[in-house]
């Protein structure tokens, strides 16, 4: 005796109106050509992708694990928060003015009658114009991703630090000691020049990060501009030679010999950066 046949089952059952005999191999319903995904095996109707979907593990895109993940540049989002944070305290209207000349340098600084010697690091947290700070801290955020991970953190702050530290000697030793300056370029030559010495000395090819290097250091000399290109070229020694002795003691027997070297490094800047007063005719 024959039975009836249910002409449901050869519908799809999310657009009745239209035959199909595919069936979704999660549920078993019927669905059309425009309701089926492509699975591993089969087709899966958007109810149980849905559920599949949801039930996977989230993954990050790989530019935000670089970010986020272990390892992240932290120091680098720390030192750029810094910058930002003191930039936006500087366009306070009343105030702003009083954060700036608070941080700032000049070489008069540095002169034992009226010695603030901190203002030769603090003046990097600090910066000009929008145009300014945006520019440092895009190049800050560039250098910081392929330097941190490659230096570690601390080496990486100490490469920071100690070329900023040498790009406010290049402005005390070269520039009017009046002449206020701040912003992070001296460091971020400083960063420069640390990566070109360490890709030399590696093998790498270094080409392109030297003309870089060249179109900064001459725009800091166009007239009307306001750069300070001493700043940029104390730096720029300075993350040189930063850079000079992480990679001659990168092999594990000279490693001793690291911090010793870093050290030894900065007594001499702070050395230079009295020697203009201990020696009146220097």
């Amino acid at each position: 005796m024959s039975q009836p046949v249910d002409d449901r089952a050869s519908h799809c059952y999310r657009h009745p109106d239209r035959v199909s005999y595919v069936l979704c191999q999660r549920c078993g319903r019927t669905i059309c050509p425009e309701c089926q995904t492509p699975a591993a095996v089969g087709v899966i109707c958007p109810e149980c992708m849905a559920q599949q979907r949801a039930t996977q593990p989230k993954t990050k895109p790989a530019i935000l694990t670089r970010m986020t993940g272990r390892g992240a540049p932290v120091v680098t989002y720390a030192l750029i928060g810094i910058c930002v944070l003191v930039f936006i305290l500087q366009s306070i209207p009343g105030i702003g003015g009083s954060v700036t000349q608070a941080i700032q340098y000049a070489g008069i600084y540095s002169d034992p009658r009226l010695f603030q010697p901190w203002r030769m690091l603090t003046t990097v947290f600090a910066h000009g114009s929008f145009i300014h700070i945006a520019l440092n801290m895009y190049t800050l955020w560039i250098f910081g991703m392929l330097l941190e991970p490659l230096l570690g953190r601390a080496r990486y702050l100490a490469l920071f630090l100690i070329s900023g530290f040498a790009g406010s000697l290049g402005v005390l030793l070269i520039a009017s000691p009046t002449q206020p300056v701040v912003g992070a370029s001296g460091a971020i030559f400083g960063m420069f020049g640390a990566f070109f010495v360490i890709q030399r000395r590696l093998g790498g090819d270094a080409t392109q990060l030297l003309v870089l290097i060249g179109i900064n250091l001459v725009i800091g000399f166009i007239p009307g501009l306001g750069i300070a290109w001493q700043a940029h070229v104390g730096g720029l020694i300075g993350g040189a030679l930063v850079g000079l002795i992480y990679v001659e003691t990168r092999r594990i027997s000279r490693q001793r010999w690291q911090v010793p070297l870093l050290v030894a490094l900065c007594v001499v800047l702070v050395a230079l950066s009295l020697i203009r007063f201990v020696l009146p005719n220097a």
